[in-house]
């Protein structure tokens, strides 16, 4: 054989070689989709053939869920609550009556010297005598009684107020050195009418204290049926495989693999997973629907959670509900599976 009949003959070999090689890639494709097939056909057939343990590991996977979700709802709007109310709050000097708006205006500018203070506003005698007539306008007694001589020594008597918002309502130390030290707010405070400094502060201490609990008490809530959750699973595939022993022993003596043998487990899991997160992610959609007026009724603030239901995050909070299902059931099987491929 001839040196150019060899070079021919070893290229028909690379075409044979390269050939074979695409021939069997493909077959590889394909045998990896028809096996992933077969696990999830075995898969669902384990699920129904179980399905009083399966609905049983799937309601308390879905009682999981809903208290994470009730934990975590929980302590979004208490916290939000109690940072509205605060956001709502104004300390009130009152101020001796009479007191002019240039006085006030001085008193303004002494007042924002602390970097603490977001706002003032204030209002002399004659302005709250207004506000006092707007707030009892429907009141035709009050309104009778108030001849020009009654209106006089009402604007006499009424203080002029200054209303301050602040940045940190649990930091007020330098504000108050300011109203009770000061040589110029001493000069005019009414000390008849100490200001306002802690009206809503014990409102906002047990709304925050309910958040704190309610998200201490919701984790620990949640993990219990965590455990259980786990431990039903883990025992709704550990029967699972006790009654299908025979069937196993078949496979890995036909020379199947561990991820073959132990996929249909797993998508048995990961199905009571899935259901669990529809279910959840609906009744806590709803519930909370339900509940929301009523809650906005009692001056909780929803808004934040309403805001994520209303928008095209809600498919979001679904996926987000189904994908822990599937953690669960996952991770659970696979302590199931493992635990029984190491004894044999």
């Amino acid at each position: 054989m001839t040196a150019a009949e060899k070079v021919e003959k070893e290229k028909k070999l690379k075409k044979i070689s390269k050939k074979n090689l695409k021939t069997m890639q493909k077959n590889r494709k394909r045998h990896v989709a028809r096996e992933q097939a077969r696990i999830i056909k075995y898969g669902t057939r384990g699920f129904s053939r179980n399905i009083w343990l399966s609905s049983a590991a799937t309601v308390v996977m879905a009682i999981t869920l809903i208290i994470l979700f009730v934990t975590i709802v929980a302590s979004v709007i208490l916290t939000n609550t109690a940072e509205m109310m605060k956001d709502k709050i104004d300390i009130t000097i009152y101020l001796k009556p009479n007191t002019s708006q240039e006085d006030l205006d001085s008193l303004t500018s002494e007042i924002k010297k602390d970097s603490n203070v977001k706002s003032v506003d204030t209002s002399t005698s004659e302005e709250e005598y207004e506000k006092f007539l707007v707030e009892n306008g429907s009141s035709e007694d009050i309104l009778n009684i108030l001849d020009d001589e009654m209106t006089k020594m009402m604007i006499a008597k009424m203080q002029a107020t200054m209303r301050i918002k602040v940045y940190d309502v649990d930091n007020l130390d330098s504000i108050k050195n300011i109203v009770d030290n000061g040589e110029l707010f001493s000069k005019f405070t009414d000390e008849s009418m100490p200001p306002t400094y802690d009206v809503n502060r014990n409102e906002i201490a047990t709304i925050t204290s309910w958040a704190r609990m309610a998200r201490t008490g919701g984790i620990i809530l949640a993990a219990v049926f965590l455990v259980i959750s786990i431990l039903i699973i883990f025992s709704t595939i550990r029967m699972a495989i006790f009654s299908r022993r025979e069937e196993i022993y078949m496979m890995k003596l036909v020379g199947a693999d561990k991820s073959f043998i132990r996929g249909p487990f797993l998508v048995e899991a990961e199905i009571c997973g899935i259901i669990s997160g529809v279910v959840a992610a609906t009744l806590s959609y709803f519930g909370f629907r339900f509940l929301s007026p009523k809650l906005a009724g009692y001056g909780i603030n929803v808004d934040a959670i309403n805001n994520i239901l209303e928008s095209n995050q809600l498919i979001l909070v679904f996926l987000v509900f189904i994908a822990a299902g599937v953690i669960i059931g996952r991770v659970s099987a696979r302590l199931a599976v493992s635990k029984y491929l190491h004894k044999t």
